[in-house]
């Protein structure tokens, strides 16, 4: 029986990486060209920069033509990337410099090179791909006129803390007091299982932190106390990756349905629990 148990455990988990794979199918492919081209670019006539733009464009009209990505997702994608040239702007010039980008290129405006939009939409990308392949549901959801100011503070945050003070703890802690109790339900193959959004929240945001440090390392982009060597990524940065993990999120919700449930009930002997209650996968549908 518990040899069963592990075996189904087994196959349950490496169906998880797989759609995993499935939802980071863009953000791993722009990570593999940005650490590719660092060490192996023989284009002399195309900025190395100019090069990741296009293969960006080019690999997202072959998700649209193989239908492994839907036009719901490409829309998120356009506007992450507008969203974040704009921050991108406001971050790189001259009175601000919180980072810089050291190569040359054609494509883009005024210090950004046009690809760094599709850094962020990466992330979208990935949300919104998850959430239909996992069929999220939803447990106590707050409201998402409360959720929308939220994510407001947090991008007006990105620029005015320069400015004045920073108040990215107290939006933190409002994302803790609006979701403390918010469950993702996500099935993997038959089974829906849960987990405290606020954790799932901060296990990707680990993951673009690991990520940052990769394209950091790669010279893609350098930040200030990188300028003489390149260093680790400090920790602190999670929390903004966190705040833009909620406001990436929040921005998906806009365009994919916010399916909620009953929170699961207290599990009685001899019963089973509601979330153990099994049907069969769609997984087939869902590429």
């Amino acid at each position: 029986m518990h040899r069963q148990k592990l075996t189904l455990w087994i196959h349950e988990f490496w169906w998880f990486g797989l759609k995993q794979a499935y939802a980071c199918l863009f953000g791993g492919f722009l990570l593999a060209m940005m650490v590719v081209t660092r060490y192996w670019y023989p284009l002399e006539g195309l900025h190395r920069y100019d090069f990741i733009f296009l293969a960006a464009i080019a690999f997202q009209l072959l998700l649209l033509l193989t239908r492994l990505e839907s036009p719901r997702e490409c829309v998120v994608i356009i506007v992450f990337h507008l969203l974040a040239t704009l921050m991108e702007l406001f971050k790189t010039s001259e009175a601000i410099g919180s980072w810089h980008y050291p190569e040359a290129w054609v494509f883009g405006i005024g210090n950004v090179p046009l690809f760094t939009g599709f850094m962020y939409s990466a992330v979208g990308s990935y949300i919104a791909r998850a959430w239909r392949v996992f069929d999220f549901q939803y447990a106590h959801y707050p409201p998402k006129a409360a959720t929308l100011m939220l994510v407001l503070l947090i991008y007006l945050n990105f620029f005015s803390h320069h400015f004045i003070a920073d108040i990215r703890w107290l939006l933190l802690a409002a994302t803790v007091w609006l979701f403390y109790r918010s469950r993702v339900y996500f099935r993997v193959l038959k089974t829906h299982r849960h987990m405290p959004l606020l954790l799932g929240w901060l296990l990707v945001a680990l993951f673009i932190w690991l990520a940052e440090n990769i394209a950091t390392y790669t010279h893609v982009w350098v930040y200030p106390d990188q300028s003489n060597g390149w260093q680790m990524v400090p920790s602190t940065k999670l929390v903004a990756w966190y705040l833009l993990m909620l406001l990436s999120f929040v921005l998906v919700s806009l365009v994919s349905e916010i399916r909620l449930r009953a929170p699961e009930p207290i599990s009685r002997p001899g019963k089973r629990s509601w979330t153990q209650v099994s049907r069969p996968s769609r997984w087939k549908n869902q590429r």
